[in-house]
């Protein structure tokens, strides 16, 4: 998943010379289904079709800090078999595309919602003291250690031993 910046407008008429810029920050693999969702949502929002309109621009969105661990919180609607439902959810990743995939896993595993039926409406990054939800909050710890059970004692390498060895490893403390 990458967040595409795409830019888009009606084609200029006499009527109106300079139409209104509309911009969207979108989620999407690729750049062709990003430019497809994004005529799709302005087609809801705006009066507006594809027919009469351009894409000025399409930029692809880079974290700038990609190796850092961060908390996002992710604004969803989503139409299930059901209805259309709202929802909040937190994530905790490294990029703001990483969070949003979790975040389509996430709904495709609890709520079996497929990616045309789920519309992200905002994200942002989150301080540590706004996390809201507890899943999340259990991380934001600067003690927290993750024990590693499975160790492989070697022994010391000498010059003429043997690498095979009759006994199998004990792997546990």
């Amino acid at each position: 998943m990458r967040e595409y910046q795409v830019i888009g407008r009606k084609l200029p008429t006499e009527k109106e010379p300079k139409p209104q810029m509309y911009r969207m920050r979108i989620f999407a693999p690729s750049q062709i289904i990003a430019k497809s969702r994004f005529w799709y949502f302005l087609t809801k929002l705006r009066k507006v079709k594809k027919t009469g309109s351009e894409i000025v621009s399409i930029n692809e969105i880079v974290e700038k800090k990609p190796t850092a661990v961060k908390n996002y919180g992710i604004w969803i609607r989503y139409d299930s078999r059901s209805g259309t439902h709202n929802m909040y959810k937190e994530y905790r990743d490294c990029s703001r595309a990483a969070a949003v995939e979790s975040c389509y896993q996430d709904l495709a595993a609890r709520h079996r919602a497929r990616f045309r039926s789920i519309q992200i409406i905002r994200v942002t990054e989150l301080a540590a003291k706004d996390v809201k939800r507890n899943y999340i909050r259990q991380f934001i710890n600067s003690t927290i250690k993750f024990p590693l059970p499975h160790h492989i004692r070697r022994p010391a390498v000498k010059r003429h031993r043997s690498l095979l060895i009759a006994s199998r490893p004990s792997t546990f403390y």
